[in-house]
Parts: C-alpha cells; sequence; structure tokens
C-alpha cells in the first residue's frame, strides 16, 4: 500500500488538480439560513468526479440542502516559470 503522500504525488502527475468548492447549503433545522462548507481535494478538472461523487453524497445522505457550489482549482505541479529582473548589476 502507498503512502498518502506518494499516492497524492502520483494523482498530481496524472493532472489531477488541487480543488477547492466552497459549499453553501441550507441549514436543516433553519432552512431559511445557509451555511458554508469548504471542501477540498485532488480532482481532474473539467469534470470533476471526485467533487461528483463528494456532492452525490452530500444530496443522499445528508440533510442540508445544497444552495450554490463554487469551484476553484490548480495544478500542484507544473512546469517551472522564469521572469527576467529588470536592472543593471556591476561586477567590478
Amino acid at each position: 500500500m502507498l503512502a498518502d503522500s506518494t499516492r497524492d504525488f502520483a494523482r498530481q502527475l496524472q493532472d489531477y488538480r488541487l480543488t477547492t468548492a466552497e459549499i453553501l447549503y441550507h441549514m436543516p433545522d433553519h432552512p431559511k439560513l445557509l451555511q458554508s462548507y469548504i471542501w477540498q481535494e485532488l480532482d481532474i478538472a473539467p469534470r470533476f468526479p471526485v467533487l461528483h461523487e463528494f456532492l452525490h453524497f452530500w444530496e443522499t445522505k445528508l440533510e442540508g440542502k445544497l444552495y450554490h457550489v463554487k469551484i476553484a482549482h490548480a495544478a500542484l505541479i507544473k512546469p517551472a516559470e522564469f521572469t527576467y529582473g529588470s536592472g543593471e548589476f556591476l561586477v567590478h
């Protein structure tokens, strides 16, 4: 069995990206009030199968009705970016 960090690294090489979802849902006891939940996991953009699986679990097993889901994602492993600085350095 691979360690979690090794498994996560292997997934990142398969184009999984760190995905964060802000989930707004109606509170079960007070349906007119909204509560916020932050979910974060490695997932594949733009289909987001891991997030869809979580949201399906939410809708079938939890009482708070979903109101709004906002998604952001970023690649953790990417080519190095080089930028050239402007300026002049004098060497004696």
